[in-house]
């Protein structure tokens, strides 16, 4: 054989060689990587032929999502009956977009291709009865939703509020504003999924970003909470002495660090320092912590963890460069890289309200089979393995908290329901001193026996600007959400 015959011989045969690795790729090693893939509308096809399973909250049978009979080729329609309500929880379900939150993270119990559901799967092709989805119930209390997403919504806010039950790490409430409604996704209307598509990619608002979970922000004085555990940790007592300087020179810099609004502390001890948090003294004390046990501190209350899933992704939450002690000034009031989720915030006050040890966050209360049988019951786990800090030292902060909760301001004040609470005013931004505030408030209660923690962020001052706080802005939200949850509102 001549050389260019050989060459082309080579050639076609490395080319074949190439084409049976490909081949092989996506048949083997991508193939289920591309039958999950939200986009595969071929898979939706296939799903809509079948009537796809509910998601429930488990508290009172409710339908968050829902299935209706269709007159067209798809058979069954997607329905939402509180949709934006309940969106950052249920996702969407699309035959065109694919879908997206809980109906995407349990797509195989609810269009029935769960390996736990075969036997039914099988008795459907042999009996000819229509195949149906398994069913999904969330720990949600649609009570606790409903009077979180009120009170975002009836002054326009934008942020977001999780509530959970801080002895089993079960999502009691999962709201972000703006939100939106999924319907208009599920319609088997080409032209109104595109059109409702289009409107929401195109919205600057990012109604649906789920900010509760998928966002980060400054948590401001909510991170007091970490400082002050690590001090208790560290042998600080709530009379230990701390300074009343209404500003203090960052270590090695030029730079002040000052209390809210240039005030001197009203108290001079630790518990005085929460309660009226003080910067200037919780500044001095992260620096005297050092790096390594603000940090370890931190982790065991889940900042850091990479992994987390409720079971949608939860964006990881972090303290950024602790390089030195102008850094470890900043961070230790919740400023500077520091960067939490909403969740996270709520885990700092569940943390404490179940005696210094964090529960993994869940938003599943158990999968159902089509008939309302319990396949899998999901259990409590702790978060990390290593409790946040002693239950003595928990019992502590607690009662650091209600002197904190005494003396914040704004309405849903109800002495009755014992809430111990921290807030958050976060500046942010290129112009920190022109920006308004992001407005925290988080909180747990009853106290002595607690039913529910949360966090709620309002961004950039909701409706009053720079002169935002986390008392006069997002404690109502919280307070409502409390009391929804307790039965006093």
């Amino acid at each position: 054989m001549n050389t260019p015959l050989r060459r082309v011989g080579v050639t076609m045969l490395v080319m074949l060689l190439l084409l049976l690795v490909n081949a092989t790729y996506v048949q083997f090693i991508k193939a289920e990587d591309y039958r999950t893939d939200p986009h595969n509308a071929r898979v939706l096809l296939d799903e809509y032929s079948r009537q796809r399973g509910k998601i429930i909250a488990a508290a009172n049978g409710q339908v968050l999502a829902g299935v209706e009979p269709s007159d067209d080729k798809y058979k069954f329609l997607r329905t939402y009956p509180a949709g934006p309500m309940f969106a950052p929880v249920t996702g969407f379900y699309s035959i065109r977009y694919g879908a997206g939150g809980m109906e995407r993270a349990q797509d195989e119990v609810l269009n029935g291709s769960d390996p736990r559901l075969f036997v039914r799967r099988l008795s459907d092709m042999v009996t000819g009865r229509d195949p149906r989805g398994g069913n999904v119930a969330l720990t949600i209390n649609p009570a606790v939703q409903k009077a979180a997403y009120e009170g975002m919504t009836k002054k326009g806010y934008t942020g977001a509020l999780v509530a959970l039950d801080p002895k089993t790490g079960e999502v009691l409430a999962m709201v972000s504003t703006p939100s939106y409604d999924p319907s208009g996704l599920a319609s088997h209307d080409g032209k109104e999924q595109e059109k409702t598509w289009t409107a929401l990619d195109a919205d600057k608002t990012k109604p649906m970003l789920n900010r509760a979970i998928s966002e980060t922000y400054p948590p401001g004085s909510t991170f007091k909470i970490v400082t002050t555990a690590a001090a208790l940790e560290d042998g600080m007592k709530p009379d230990s002495q701390v300074t009343t300087a209404s500003n203090v020179k960052l270590p090695g810099t030029n730079a002040d660090l000052e209390n809210f609004g240039g005030a001197t502390c009203q108290g001079s001890t630790l518990k005085d320092a929460l309660a009226y948090s003080c910067n200037t003294a919780f500044a001095e004390i992260a620096g005297n912590l050092g790096k390594d046990k603000l940090t370890d501190t931190a982790e065991k209350f889940g900042i850091g963890q990479a992994d987390l899933t409720v079971p949608m992704r939860v964006a990881p939450s972090g303290l950024g460069d602790l390089a030195g002690k102008p850094q470890l000034y900043q961070s230790g009031i919740g400023q500077r890289d520091v960067r939490l989720t909403p969740l996270q915030v709520a885990l700092l006050s569940a943390g404490v309200a179940n005696g210094g040890t964090v529960m993994k966050p869940q938003l599943i209360k158990s999968l159902l089979a089509q008939d309302l049988s319990e396949m899998e019951k999901m259990s409590p786990e702790e978060l990390t393995g290593d409790p946040a800090m002693s239950s003595a030292n928990a019992g502590i902060l607690r009662d650091m908290m209600l002197a904190s909760e005494a003396n914040t301001k704004g309405g849903g004040k109800n002495d009755a329901l014992k809430i111990a609470s921290k807030t958050g005013t976060a500046e942010h931004g290129n112009d920190p001193k022109a920006t308004p505030p992001h407005a925290w408030y988080t909180a747990f209660a009853p106290a002595d026996d607690p039913k529910i923690a949360l966090a709620v962020i309002v961004e950039s001052g909701g409706d009053r600007g720079l002169a935002a706080t986390g008392g006069t802005v997002a404690a109502e939200i919280g307070r409502a959400a409390i009391a929804a949850a307790l039965g006093g509102g």
